[in-house]
């Protein structure tokens, strides 16, 4: 009996909400809806540049992986993560968040360093445009993976985004699927964006090969497989891993586990923030099919959190995630997902 649900390799980063209007963030020069790395300092220029005025900020505890395992505990799962932080204010909040939300972090405090961050931009059109400081997440190594954690975890559950650090974090996920084969874990692997296969895509590729199950979204999907169609791209995924999830905004989610493929429709609702929509339905579904949901069932109740968490600012649920998750099975009942 494995004591944790899902234990999670990832940055862990705080994130800040900043929601602005079109003429401000046309301003920025940004591409709208991407995610891309920047320094400290830049960083430190972009939140002062908001500082002041109309403007709040929002801090919460996060990271792609982070806000999965968080998404887990907050059904009743059981969750652990392996990540750095520094020893600055971001970096405490952090640890004593996650000790609130029973996740077990051991001792991810290095001393002397900054803690990443991830300024989410959120327009009126509920896009969001990161740009992330990776600070001392991005130290994440082979000397940081806990054997132990990963023996007790049914699943290891690897962030995409750790594939961009090849001279620390490329040599964390080979350590961590390492351990996760030895002892019988269950590994899971996210793209994160589509970058990280498109840039990275070899040591990506490697990793998919001791993979059981893939996250991806549509454009993704079609960043792994060279596939110019997502159903084109379902049909490779299949012959690259046992078991793929593809998500599809407002189109749902393609799955395949265990040899079962089901299509689940989305719910219909008024976005204000896509942040995190990913994260929540990759937490979601690894709740569901390790406390005996079938995966359509599972990808179900994904799809109607993620339909919640996106109607809100902010990665991480504000509703009581087990009464929706309730809500998703008795909508179920009606509803045929085997489509």
């Amino acid at each position: 009996m494995k004591r944790f649900d899902v234990c999670g390799l990832g940055n862990a980063i705080v994130d800040i909400f900043l929601q602005v209007q079109e003429p401000e963030f046309s301003a920025l020069g940004y591409e709208r809806g991407t995610m891309r790395l920047v320094d400290l300092d830049d960083q430190k220029n972009l939140l002062n540049r908001f500082a002041k005025g109309s403007h709040e900020l929002q801090l919460v505890s996060g990271g792609s992986v982070a806000n999965s395992v968080i998404a887990a505990s907050q059904l009743g799962g059981l969750g652990a993560f392996i990540g750095c932080v520094g020893d600055d204010r971001y970096g405490l909040h952090y640890v004593e968040e996650f000790k609130d939300l029973r996740i077990h972090m051991g001792n991810p405090v290095i001393v002397g360093e900054s803690t990443g961050t991830c300024v989410a931009i959120i327009t009126p059109d509920a896009e969001r445009t990161m740009r992330t400081s990776l600070g001392v997440s991005s130290h994440l190594s082979d000397k940081h993976i806990d054997e132990e954690r990963i023996a007790h975890s049914t699943w290891l559950f690897i962030e995409g985004y750790v594939f961009a650090n090849p001279d620390t974090g490329q040599h964390a996920i080979r350590k961590s699927i390492e351990f996760a084969k030895k002892h019988g874990t269950k590994i899971a692997v996210t793209c994160s964006e589509q970058f990280v296969p498109q840039v990275f895509g070899d040591a990506f590729r490697e990793a998919l090969k001791d993979t059981d199950l893939l996250f991806c979204n549509a454009p993704e999907s079609m960043a792994v497989t060279g596939k110019e169609t997502t159903s084109a791209a379902f049909a490779e995924l299949k012959q690259m891993v046992p078991n793929c999830v593809l998500t599809d905004g407002p189109h749902g989610a393609f799955v395949r586990y265990h040899d079962e493929e089901s299509h689940v429709p989305a719910f219909a609702c008024q976005p204000k923030d896509l942040t995190g929509a990913g994260d929540m339905f990759a937490g979601a579904f690894l709740f569901g099919v390790t406390h005996g949901y079938d995966a359509a069932i599972a990808a179900r109740g994904a799809n109607y959190l993620c339909s919640k968490v996106i109607t809100q600012i902010g990665a991480r649920l504000q509703d009581d995630a087990v009464a929706l998750w309730r809500e998703a099975l008795e909508e179920t009942r009606a509803t045929d997902v085997g489509g």
